[in-house]
């Protein structure tokens, strides 16, 4: 298991919440640990294979999504590594790529078929999803007509929040906006019925975009159970909560325990950890059928 790295050879870039990204010649190195989190919190307990196993994930979404959108994978072999770090190159097979440095937009691209989440939490509220009027009676995890594109601004710390498209046209620009949000639905679209054919429903999902010598490029991890809402197709049946394979697992073993969510996060039952890494494996599983 990778916890957490501490190269000295190499620059750091930035350490978020699951991965580690350091800086290696012009090009950016992202490490995806075994760390989790919830409720903005890093858990001090890791799940084991889930950096390899959400690495494989998004390399799989990365070709297969290749001819709607360029990405900034260069590689994700540890034998094109600096020699700075060819002694971790064991520690770091199957979770590394090694990625193009772009200006990354600074908005998350959420698209949503169904209603769930901060989503359904908003709709109860207002009877929309960041300024989207939605039909009325809709239930807890029903589909949408169409998916609906509800960007969120990217938070470093805490939580991202959710924002109307005028106010993001109006952040970046309405062409740029424009294109994000086109680009985003068509990616979602396509993914959608991929993985409904092997029994997963999508129900939303992030994208991250940056711009690369001036052109929109698809960055970080892409339509993995950290950034998605995975649901198995077989056991769909809107009016409440699903079932899921990402970590709305954990989530909910937190609140059985009354986790006041303030420091220090809980250690993790062996029992929760082995079924989350199980979760992650049987949609990589599946996906890859």
């Amino acid at each position: 298991m990778v916890y957490q790295t501490d190269y000295k050879d190499v620059n750091v870039f930035k350490k978020g919440k699951v991965r580690d990204v350091y800086e290696i010649d012009d090009n950016l190195l992202l490490i995806a640990t075994d760390r989790i989190s919830c409720f903005d919190y890093i858990l001090p307990t890791p799940i084991p294979n889930k950096g390899k196993i959400l690495t494989k994930i998004s390399l799989f979404w990365f070709s297969f999504l290749k001819d709607v959108v360029e990405n900034h994978l260069i590689s994700s072999h540890v034998e094109d590594l600096p020699p700075a770090l060819s002694e971790h190159r064991d520690d770091l097979i199957g979770r590394i790529m090694i990625a193009k440095k772009c200006e990354v937009i600074p908005f998350e691209c959420v698209v949503r078929g169904y209603i769930s989440g901060s989503g359904w939490k908003e709709y109860q509220q207002k009877g929309s999803v960041c300024e989207i009027k939605l039909p009325e009676g809709l239930k807890q995890s029903d589909k949408l007509e169409s998916p609906i594109f509800t960007p969120a601004t990217k938070a470093d710390a805490g939580h991202d929040e959710n924002v109307g498209f005028d106010y993001m046209a109006s952040q970046i620009g309405l062409g740029l906006a424009e294109q994000l949000r086109d680009l985003s639905i068509a990616i979602y679209k396509k993914a959608a019925e991929y993985a409904d054919s092997k029994g997963i429903i999508i129900a939303d999902t992030k994208f991250e975009f940056g711009l690369f010598n001036g052109k929109v490029i698809l960055v970080d991890e892409v339509l993995t159970p950290d950034s998605s809402r995975f649901w198995p197709k077989s056991t769909y049946s809107p009016g409440g909560p699903q079932a899921s394979f990402d970590k709305q697992f954990v989530r909910d073993y937190l609140e059985s325990i009354n986790w006041d969510k303030q420091p220090p996060a809980p250690e993790l039952p062996d029992e929760i950890v082995s079924k989350t890494e199980d979760k992650y494996r049987e949609a990589l599983n599946l996906l890859k059928s």
